[in-house]
């Protein structure tokens, strides 16, 4: 009598504790379980942008984008080392996105209607600028001098698109030359083949030395935030809830100043994401 009892006892509490995983299971979002059984968060980001996301040869990945994902992995694993980082570009960051090999990006993404469209972004952590690096003994002190010159822009980029309206509205022709990475258009800069190179202002700041010079210029301010693949809710509420986190107790201002990024309005920040969702929500019904 006593084996059966105890028989059926092992048996409700084996049967108890099946229950108790199927219900845990099915609380927890699919994309957060797949990382958590895969065992490492797997994110893209950049390896040429110093104070974002940068790589000496070698070297460990340093930058505010790099702490993000370690908090974020801290918060899905418990473990800030428990992550996978891939290079980007403005021209791979997509698609690795899109093929389901990274889940998520940090890589300067700035957040346009048009990609809300393509991607689900959280909420914005930074915003910046587009700005012109050029030669201090070039003879260009604004974009009204660059009529007949050549701009080095990043392929994929939108930094193309926001100097195309601005020099027709001066009146001046711009060539521009599409290049792989950023220090490739910094090499071009160097050598002369383009007389500009053009990129977010924060990104130009970690190229200055002391033959450039950053012009004051600047155009179409756009916030950065982390993109993940449409559909991902789970997740993308994950890394929005981190961020706020980081806001409210302030370490997202001192990751700032850890990594020598311009001070943050997040008032400024904060109407971006409430304009250009509801662009986004305009253009979809357009479509």
């Amino acid at each position: 009598m006593k084996q059966n009892l105890s028989r059926i006892l092992t048996l409700a509490l084996a049967l108890m504790l099946v229950l108790t995983a199927f219900a845990s299971a099915e609380t927890v979002d699919p994309a957060i379980a797949a990382i958590q059984a895969r065992g490492k968060l797997l994110v893209g980001v950049k390896a040429d942008v110093p104070g974002f996301g940068y790589q000496e040869l070698g070297g460990d990945f340093e930058g505010l984008e790099i702490d993000l994902a370690k908090k974020l992995a801290q918060k899905i694993l418990g473990d800030p080392n428990k992550i996978e980082f891939t290079a980007v570009t403005a021209k791979t960051r997509g698609p690795l996105l899109d093929t389901g090999e990274l889940d998520l990006i940090l890589a300067t993404f700035t957040i346009m209607p048009d990609r809300l469209l393509q991607y689900d972004f959280s909420a914005p952590y930074f915003v910046d600028a587009v700005g012109l690096l050029v030669k201090k003994d070039g003879g260009l002190a604004s974009f009204a001098d660059f009529d007949g010159k050549t701009v080095g822009v990043a392929q994929s980029s939108s930094t193309r698109a926001a100097l195309e309206p601005a020099a027709e509205e001066l009146g001046i022709k711009v060539e521009f030359l599409e290049f792989p990475t950023y220090p490739d258009i910094k090499a071009a800069l160097d050598s002369g083949r383009v007389d500009c190179f053009s990129v977010d202002k924060a990104i130009l700041t970690g190229y200055v030395d002391d033959t450039v010079v950053l012009l004051a210029d600047s155009f179409n301010a756009q916030p950065y935030g982390a993109a993940l693949k449409k559909g991902n809710a789970g997740l993308l509420a994950v890394v929005d809830e981190l961020i706020a986190q980081l806001r409210a107790s302030g370490e997202m201002d001192e990751l700032m100043a850890k990594n020598d990024r311009p001070e943050v309005n997040w008032d400024e920040v904060d109407a971006y994401h409430e304009s250009l969702w509801a662009e986004a929500e305009a253009l979809a019904a357009q479509q």
